[in-house]
């Protein structure tokens, strides 16, 4: 029997352009949770394509997200979602009972070199290395 979308987590990166800090932030989770957490991301008002300053970023990094694109937030993607963080854009999410809700505050990537980008990226590790550890079941029983 398959495994259920609702047997793990699921969590939804929101930005206005999903151009930038969502895109990181879905790679970053991607790459460090595997398959323990569904991830998704979207905007508000989709851009064109992914930032090549965010995509060089995480090249450098290892994660390869040239082939991502925008995509469009609908109501569905937060009602799928266990958790949905905006990236301190204003941007506001449906609100549906039982989600959890977070704003994580981070300078905007749009127009910015890859020089600018790199600390909004480890920024963004940070933030979802702390949300893996607070999501996933899959937690060491002793920090020997």
């Amino acid at each position: 029997m398959p495994e259920t979308s609702g047997s793990k987590p699921s969590v939804l990166f929101v930005c206005v352009h999903n151009a930038g800090r969502s895109q990181m932030a879905a790679a970053w989770l991607t790459h460090l949770a595997g398959d323990r957490v569904e991830v998704r991301s979207a905007g508000s008002a989709p851009a064109d394509q992914v930032n090549s300053a965010v995509v060089e970023a995480m090249r450098e990094v290892g994660i390869d997200i040239s082939a991502e694109t925008p995509k469009v937030l609908t109501a569905d993607a937060v009602k799928e979602s266990d958790v949905c963080i905006t990236m301190g854009c204003g941007d506001v999410c449906p609100v549906f009972p039982g989600k959890r809700y977070l704003d994580w505050k981070l300078d905007d990537p749009a127009g910015q070199g890859v020089e600018a980008v790199r600390p909004i990226r480890d920024r963004i590790k940070t933030l979802v290395d702390d949300l893996i550890a607070e999501i996933t079941p899959e937690k060491p029983e002793s920090t020997a």
